[in-house]
């Protein structure tokens, strides 16, 4: 095991080019840690808005970005029974994974499914867990429903697509370019619509005979968000996911009465670490989710690690369809 690795490191709140590539030094296990050998780190939006000091977690530069990791055990602590060297893991925490070698809490980690490769791993389970809590937990889709999936070229809104397709939901989605719109098909979407068209709501309720879906699945906001609410029927529940366009909408509580909607907010983590019983169901699900092949990740760009820039990039630039993943 070397003592230097290299990581991206992130060394001003200027964006992407503020990125570059320093040697580290490994430090010492802490007691319930394990070392791991980076294989593949998943690209996430919070990654890029923490370059710019905008996400709700702002680390002060350097630091290192990087939520999602999958890789191979090099080194665990002595009290450590869970993970033994040359383990496949997939784990994740709020940074430092963009980097030939992290340390994470044996907690955090967690073994990585036999039918995903590294670089799938990496790009997994944050988005998985996140569309299978809406729309199981928090949504209950049923069999037949239908569902208008926002922002749905996005890894969480793949994910969701995917789910909801599988749970027998009539799938409408919504992607920006004709490129987009059709992995959106290819991922199991019934309808695909252009989210800036004017009559997107009209497009919505013409596709559910009048009365709008039972469900939307919004991880966008913005002014989306009230379009999603024009879209949605009677006694629906609309999923607050998050806030990609940048822009936090403000619901018309008076519109939410009248048509007797539910506003759904969701945070997929910390359910989980709130409720041990539903994060132990949701993983054992979401695990045969991935060997039954329902819910793995569509990767549309791979990077080296001397180019996180360039992946930042790409994803500012909304050119990544599904999830890009950085390749160690």
């Amino acid at each position: 095991m070397s003592n230097i690795y290299r990581a991206a490191v992130c060394t001003s709140l200027t964006g992407p080019d503020s990125m570059r590539i320093q040697d580290r030094d490994a430090i010492p296990l802490k007691a319930g840690e394990v070392r791991i050998a980076v294989k593949a780190a998943g690209l996430n939006f919070p990654d890029l808005l923490m370059t710019y000091g905008k996400y709700q977690f702002r680390p002060e530069p350097p630091f290192i970005p990087g939520l999602e990791i999958a890789g191979e055990v090099i080194e665990v602590a002595p009290d450590v029974t869970a993970f033994s060297t040359g383990d496949r893991i997939m784990g994740g925490s709020k940074g430092n994974g963009f980097a030939e070698q992290i340390v994470l809490s044996d907690t955090a980690a967690r073994p990585l499914p036999s039918a995903l490769s590294f670089s799938e791993g990496a790009c997994w389970h944050g988005a998985a867990i996140t569309a299978w809590h809406a729309l199981n937990d928090k949504a209950s889709l049923q069999h037949g429903e239908s569902i208008l999936i926002l922002g749905a070229s996005g890894g969480v809104g793949m994910a969701a697509v995917k789910l909801a397709k599988h749970k027998g939901a009539i799938v409408i989605a919504t992607g920006s370019n004709d490129e987009k719109r059709k992995a959106i098909e290819k991922a199991g979407a019934d309808f695909c619509l252009d989210p800036a068209d004017p009559d997107l709501a009209s497009n919505v309720k013409a596709l559910t005979d009048g009365k709008g879906v039972d469900v939307v699945f919004d991880p966008v906001g913005g002014d989306l968000a009230i379009t999603g609410t024009r879209s949605i029927a009677w006694g629906g529940r609309y999923l607050i996911v998050g806030f990609a366009s940048g822009d936090i909408p403000s619901f018309p509580a008076n519109h939410a009465l009248i048509k007797g909607y539910s506003l759904i907010g969701l945070r997929a983590g910390e359910s989980s670490r709130r409720d041990p019983e539903l994060a132990k169901h949701s993983e054992a699900a979401l695990r045969k989710l991935a060997a039954d092949g329902v819910m793995r990740p569509h990767i549309s760009h791979r990077f080296a690690l001397e180019d996180c820039a360039a992946a930042l990039l790409a994803l500012k630039e909304r050119k990544v369809i599904g999830r890009a993943v950085i390749e160690i």
